[in-house]
């Protein structure tokens, strides 16, 4: 049996009884080697619609399509073993009707082999919510700007008043859990949003290696002889 094999992924009902538990630490990746650094230490992944901004320049998550999403969730799955990784819905792909949503989750959870997807909306969103849910789609809610950067004590009200888990993005340390977007708490991205701590500041030293980089190609320092193959003669 294969390391893989042996660790278990965690599930929708297993970040559900945490509730009122252990804080459920998540994160957003959107690719397979930043998928496999979180894995050990987070308990959800989620592939954003925050790839439209981060990973291809957009200024909205609105030109995201599911094939974006698939693709990506798709690679984050493959670099993780142990948690859950949620693909959001993008939008456009599930607002029509409950029979769209249905067709774009399934499709969604077929080809990443996720545990759950994500979908904005509030209570006009309830019955769609419903919907899925009684057809086998684990599906992860988002309040608000998704108890982002909510009025603290609303976000304590809400946490206390329901009965799943809540995962907080700039809401309280009451939500069961919290999430940041990866590049925004490793210091890869341009703006601060006040909810952020930045945990790194990778920007600089990924310029600087760059910068380094460029001046050993331009002086050919690079590649030095130890970076190179030889040419093995054949001993007579």
């Amino acid at each position: 049996m294969s390391a893989r094999d042996e660790i278990k992924r965690l599930t929708a009902p297993d970040i559900r009884a945490r509730k009122r538990g252990e804080p459920i630490v998540c994160l957003t990746s959107y690719h397979a080697h930043t998928a496999r650094l979180l894995d050990r230490y987070c308990d959800l992944i989620l592939v954003g619609d925050s790839l439209g901004m981060v990973m291809h320049g957009l200024e909205t998550t609105v030109p995201v399509t599911l094939d974006m999403m698939i693709l990506q969730g798709l690679a984050v799955i493959r670099g993780s073993k142990r948690a859950l990784v949620v693909v959001d819905m993008p939008f456009g792909s599930y607002e029509a009707s409950k029979e769209q949503a249905f067709m774009s989750a399934a499709r969604v959870m077929k080809e990443t082999g996720c545990g759950a997807i994500k979908l904005e909306g509030g209570r006009r969103m309830a019955e769609t919510i419903a919907f899925l849910v009684e057809r086998g789609v684990p599906v992860m809610g988002h309040i608000g700007l998704v108890i982002e950067a909510v009025a603290e004590p609303l976000a304590r009200r809400i946490t206390a008043a329901v009965e799943i888990p809540t995962i907080g993005i700039g809401g309280s340390v009451a939500c069961d859990g919290q999430i940041l977007v990866l590049e925004d708490m490793l210091g890869l991205s341009p703006r601060v949003p006040k909810f952020v701590k930045r945990y790194a500041e990778l920007g600089p030293s990924i310029e600087a290696a760059v910068a380094a980089y460029a001046a050993d190609v331009r002086a050919r320092a690079f590649p030095a002889p130890e970076h190179v193959y030889p040419l093995r003669t054949k001993a007579k």
